[in-house]
């Protein structure tokens, strides 16, 4: 791994500009939820303790470039300070003599806020103007918002080009489980991947035929392959039009020696409800004016029996339509049998992107996952084998 980290840095008496993802919801101007926040506090920690003087830089929301007061990062000042058990110094603007001014002045033991990158346009557009003015606030940069990595914007590239750079603990923490699902993982390797289309994850199908051994493919977009193959989807969410393109990563995979596992037994209603009359089919057996809203207990066993021999697991995305009983079954099973398998230490299970984490906690296994990222689109872009210009400004 090329980027350094806080470990690698002196930051005694040094101003740390640290790019944190505290993008959290709001509601009268209280957090509702402070996970993001919590989830910063040990870059913030080390930091302090290492002596240096952490600098929040961060954006809220999408002003797109201008002053909205209800985007104001001041609002969430009560939050931090009780995550960090520390004063929390807020400043109006991100650039400027005021933002330099109270960095300068900043004491130990304190942490000072900038206002939103994004009340200025030239952070989204990378200007290397704007870049200079942020790195003017710091001495060290520190990028610990892997959820903005795949943005090559003026505080998560354009800075990180100006001054020393290294991943704050959360980006560490990321990039290291990325890299042990799939750098250089241990073999065998299983990804699970559900949701409702293939065309929104045809880079993210062809990179893993390569990279695993055996694919786990769910949800909607399974009826598209199983439709592909000749089997009835009656009125299942199917994307038809796909065909071709899903029987090109069937022969992508098979020459890649990857199996494709999709469903071998389905679970069909008449209505998209919670609690509809339900049946378990065979895969080829699904009537006309019925659609598939789960994999069934055959499908779960064989996917149990590839989490058995597994010594890697990637997943994201629900095998089913998750939101409503019964048709959560799939998800929930499979999930659980993850979640004991990494439990008895036989398992590396990284998990991510869209719907995946609700899916989990739905399940109750979440928190027994190895590492459960919440970076959405970052998440999907590094399995799709992209590299992220956060990851790559951070250098080496």
């Amino acid at each position: 791994m090329a980027w350094k980290t806080l470990d690698d840095m002196d930051l005694a008496g040094k101003r740390v500009l640290a790019r944190v993802d505290i993008n959290v919801p709001l509601e009268g101007g209280v957090v509702t939820d402070a996970t993001r926040i919590e989830r910063i506090s040990p870059t913030v920690q080390d930091i302090l303790s290492k002596g240096g003087k952490p600098i929040l830089l961060a954006h809220f929301g999408r002003p797109k470039g201008v002053r909205v007061p209800d985007l104001s990062l001041q609002q969430l000042v009560p939050a931090l300070e009780a995550a960090f058990g520390a004063h929390v110094v807020f400043a109006a603007d991100c650039i400027g003599p005021g933002a330099v001014a109270a960095a300068d002045a900043l004491k130990e033991g304190q942490v000072l806020l900038l206002e939103n990158t994004r009340f200025h346009a030239e952070e989204e557009q990378n200007d290397p103007e704007f870049a200079k003015k942020l790195a003017e606030v710091g001495d060290v940069f520190c990028n610990d918002a892997f959820s903005a990595a795949h943005r090559a914007h003026a505080s998560t590239t354009g800075v990180a080009e100006l001054l020393p750079s290294c991943a704050g603990r959360l980006m560490q923490a990321e990039l290291s489980a990325l890299e042990a699902a799939l750098g250089e993982p241990e073999r065998p390797v299983v990804a699970v991947v559900g949701g409702a289309k293939v065309s929104t994850k045809l880079e993210l199908l062809g990179n893993l035929v390569e990279k695993v051994d055996q694919l786990v493919i769910g949800g909607g977009m399974a009826n598209t392959f199983l439709a592909a193959l000749g089997k009835p989807v009656g009125s299942s969410l199917c994307e038809h039009e796909m065909a071709d393109t899903a029987r090109e990563i069937l022969g992508k995979a098979e020459a890649a020696g990857c199996e494709i596992i999709l469903p071998e037994d389905i679970v069909v209603a008449r209505e998209f409800k919670a609690n509809a009359e339900n049946e378990t089919l065979r895969a080829d057996a699904c009537p006309e004016d019925a659609m598939i809203l789960d994999a069934g207990p055959e499908t779960v066993s064989r996917i149990k029996v590839a989490l058995k021999s597994a010594k890697t697991l990637i997943w994201n995305g629900p095998l089913g339509a998750f939101e409503i009983e019964p048709f959560d079954a799939a998800t929930v099973a499979a999930a659980k049998y993850a979640a004991k398998r990494t439990i008895e230490g036989k398992l590396t299970s990284v998990a991510g992107g869209g719907d995946t984490v609700s899916a989990l906690n739905r399940a109750g296994a979440a928190e027994d996952f190895s590492y459960v990222s919440t970076a959405g689109g970052a998440f999907l872009e590094w399995m799709e084998g992209k590299t992220l210009p956060g990851v790559a400004a951070l250098g080496g």
